[in-house]
């Protein structure tokens, strides 16, 4: 998320909605938005509802992989990297790509 913050203007200039979503409860992710300044919003899937639906599982069970999903104008995944581990961090450059072609169509 912090990258994402760094990269903000990049991710703005696209025009695209970034939101970050995980399974902390929302006083967390207040608490985690204004240690951090971040200046997307961060959505709380308590129940891992939106995980599941997206296949964004970890390799431990009932958690979280890392992942980025890029949807496009028509409603479908455009983009999906999910790493069942995460050990490595996404690329902001590589995402950004990812929404522009998007968008391109």
């Amino acid at each position: 998320m912090c990258s994402v913050r760094d990269h903000w203007s990049e991710y703005q200039a696209t025009g695209a909605e970034v939101v970050g979503i995980s399974t902390d409860s929302v006083d967390s992710h207040d608490k985690f938005s204004r240690k951090y300044d971040l200046p997307l919003r961060l959505l709380s899937d308590s129940e891992g509802k939106v995980r599941d639906l997206y296949g964004a599982n970890s390799l431990i069970p009932g958690r979280t992989g890392r992942s980025e999903f890029v949807i496009d104008p028509q409603g479908r995944i455009a983009y999906k990297k999910v790493r069942p581990m995460g050990l490595f961090r996404p690329s902001d450059e590589e995402v950004l790509d990812a929404i522009r072609a998007a968008q391109a169509g």
